[in-house]
């Protein structure tokens, strides 16, 4: 569940990022918005993993 908040609280964080990116074409606030959907990509994998164990070891 800890990996789950950290995926939101990461959502919350690169927001501001998303609209400046679409609304103000702002450059560099779409290079930190690519690094924050990677950093959740990349936990929701994790927990994907954890759910598939936790799943076959039933």
């Amino acid at each position: 569940m800890e990996k789950f908040s950290k995926i939101k609280e990461l959502i919350v964080l690169i927001e501001s990022d998303a609209q400046k990116f679409y609304k103000a074409g702002n450059g560099a606030a779409g290079t930190r918005l690519r690094k924050g959907i990677q950093k959740v990509r990349n936990l929701a994998q994790e927990i994907r993993q954890e759910i598939t164990a936790k799943k076959n070891s039933k």
